[in-house]
């Protein structure tokens, strides 16, 4: 079918305008293989063992993600498991002899728990069940053979809570789900105590003295606002939580969980939501807090804490900082480095000796002098409001009238934060200033920037997003002829949004697993999301009350205005997003003439997972884009 004359216009107007311009000469900037951003580790995810005598890493085995151990001072490490289908989802020590892993089955995402010996025997699945997902409620560190674990194996809409034999796989429900609860919680002594349960709008906090007794509701409050418990205080009578009950923003606060009442507020930031925690077991403190700002910021409770964060600060400079495993005695430390240019590095530290030491780099391949800097900017939105992003500019050319890629983040609950990111570094690299965005609805900033994204899908939502590119303009620093948008899952669907609804802003679009229709999106959500089907309703759209707004903010009902190239990417096994919705897409582009290109991965899930498949698709965006943008 013949491409429209708008079509034609806008697709060669983009190729007409890059011809003219040309690009811009860079400084000696080498081009980087594609592969080097997107392959496996070398060896990544370190932790270590309970007795602190061992850690264990994952590293490739035929590109999948396998689990390897190695004794502290020794140059061998012994493989553990040889999965080819699927990298594993994740792993942690159990005891000093046995860890635990999750896998899935082509991103299909009902994780299944399998354990090990550090010897390599007794390698069994121990929640092998069809269709059910595994979730960790405890580990029971004082407890060397069990865990507790939910699963919806009777249910598949709700998750029971069990007490696992690790060795074994035996099975002890510990509680029945009454069909509402949603979240579990136990105590210091691995005693289940705290249930959340949610009713359609309204989120409930039960509680229960001892394991003998019934739950009963100590506090609800509307989806509005939010109570969450983190742990109990260490004599096991009051609880910690995150809060933003009667506030904007989230803090910490210390709650009488027996009688649903806020004691005192433990520590807050009048700028953005304070929701993390964290401890020491063994001695019985609490140590800090992690909040996100433009940047990571901490705040510390404990001196032995600060203490050590500052020391290690003195060795490994300017990179981000993080513990990522500790041994039980807490004594020996594996110490995580990250930068916006840098994969960083793994470290041992070891409090006793004071010795620092590194274990390996996670991409020993890639040079961070020639990366890109990710700089924190703001923007104001048309009505008002300060968004906050990150802008990374090609190395070795000036922000001048450049070819740039709008990139807006997935959940859409959630947010993009600073830090490497390959996907932004690969498109520097190819010469694209690259604009990622923390529109309304964002998390983090508080409440009432989370609501005033309610019921706004493609509306002041994608305002916030076309703000952003209109900044750039303003700026001088995009070439508004040369301006792509790329997004994964809801970033999918505000790709299809700003092609749909301001195709004026866009010379092409990557949409990568993302939403096309509303009512087919809210039609598919997988089981285990039913509770929250009625906050959906609310913060998205209902099918039926709501079926003028919901139509309308759906691109697939909106392709006519869709006049330039579309790239879709697709995983025939997501559960989130269902492949449905990219076919929709796909056959209304056909159906009009417009180019569309399709990638179906039939092994994967919600995004691509497996590194070929990566491959394939980076390397068909880079194509395209190329292709669209570029001129190339």
């Amino acid at each position: 079918m013949a491409v429209t004359l708008m079509a034609i216009f806008l697709i060669l107007s983009c190729n007409m305008n890059t011809q003219k311009k040309g690009k811009q000469k860079r400084a000696e900037v080498p081009t980087i293989p594609l592969e080097d951003f997107f392959k496996n580790p070398e060896k990544s995810s370190y932790k270590i063992s309970p007795d602190g005598k061992y850690f264990s890493f994952m590293a490739p085995y035929e590109d999948r993600m396998n689990i390897f151990i190695q004794e502290l001072g020794s140059e061998e490490a012994t493989q553990l498991t040889f999965d080819t289908a699927r990298s594993l989802a994740g792993y942690t020590w159990v005891n000093n002899s046995r860890i635990l892993y999750l896998k899935d089955t082509g991103g299909d995402e009902n994780y299944k728990l399998f354990g090990v010996n550090t010897d390599g025997s007794n390698l069994i699945g121990l929640t092998d069940f069809d269709g059910v997902q595994t979730q960790f409620i405890d580990d029971l560190e004082d407890n060397e053979n069990e865990i507790i674990v939910g699963l919806n194996k009777r249910d598949a809409r709700i998750f029971d809570p069990y007490r696992l034999n690790v060795n074994t796989g035996d099975l002890t429900m510990l509680a029945e789900n009454p069909g509402n609860y949603q979240d579990w919680m136990t105590d210091h002594d691995g005693k289940l105590r705290v249930a959340v349960a949610m009713d359609g709008l309204e989120s409930s906090i039960l509680y229960r003295e001892t394991e003998d007794e019934p739950f009963k509701k100590v506090l609800t409050t509307y989806y509005k606002e939010e109570l969450t418990p983190l742990f109990f205080t260490f004599d096991n009578k009051n609880v910690y939580a995150s809060s933003n009950v009667g506030r904007d923003k989230s803090c910490i606060i210390l709650f009488d969980i027996a009688n649903g009442v806020e004691i005192e507020s433990i520590y807050e930031n009048q700028e953005v939501d304070v929701s993390n925690l964290s401890y020491s077991r063994k001695r019985k403190v609490l140590t800090a807090v992690i909040y996100y700002t433009d940047m990571r910021q901490l705040h510390f409770f404990d001196k032995e804490v600060e203490d050590r964060y500052n020391r290690l600060k003195q060795d490994l400079g300017d990179y981000e900082i993080s513990t990522s495993s500790y041994s039980k005695n807490e004594e020996v430390f594996i110490i995580r480095t990250y930068s916006d240019k840098s994969m960083g590095a793994y470290y041992i530290y070891n409090k006793v000796t004071d010795e620092l030491k590194m274990i390996h780099e996670v991409a020993p391949w890639m040079d961070e002098n020639v990366m890109a800097d990710m700089k924190p900017v703001q923007y104001q939105s048309r009505d008002g409001y300060t968004i906050h992003g990150y802008l990374t500019l090609p190395k070795g050319v000036k922000a001048k009238e450049l070819p740039v890629v709008i990139n807006p983040h997935g959940g859409p609950w959630a947010r993009d934060y600073w830090g490497f990111n390959p996907e932004i570094q690969f498109l520097a690299n190819r010469g694209y200033a690259v604009l990622q965005m923390n529109f309304r609805g964002s998390v983090g900033f508080g409440r009432e920037f989370k609501e005033l994204a309610y019921k706004q899908w493609g509306k002041a939502m994608q305002d916030d997003i076309s703000d952003g590119v209109k900044w750039l303009v303003e700026q001088g620093i995009a070439d508004e002829s040369r301006i792509g948008i790329y997004g994964a899952s809801y970033g999918g669907y505000a790709t299809l949004a700003g092609l749909t609804f301001t195709p004026e802003l866009y010379c092409c679009g990557v949409d990568y697993v993302g939403v096309s229709n509303l009512f087919t999106f809210m039609e598919s959500i997988p089981p285990y999301w039913e509770q929250w089907r009625e906050q959906m309703f609310e913060m998205v759209g209902h099918p039926q009350k709501d079926s003028l707004l919901m139509r309308a903010a759906s691109p697939v009902f909106h392709v006519n205005n869709i006049n330039v190239p579309l790239f879709i990417a697709q995983g025939a096994n997501d559960p989130r997003v269902n492949i449905a919705e990219s076919d929709q897409i796909v056959e209304a582009m056909k159906v009009r003439g417009v180019e569309v290109e399709y990638m179906v991965k039939q092994n994967e899930g919600h995004g691509f997972y497996n590194q070929e498949n990566q491959f394939d698709f980076y390397r068909a965006m880079e194509t395209f884009l190329g292709k669209h943008m570029l001129g190339e």
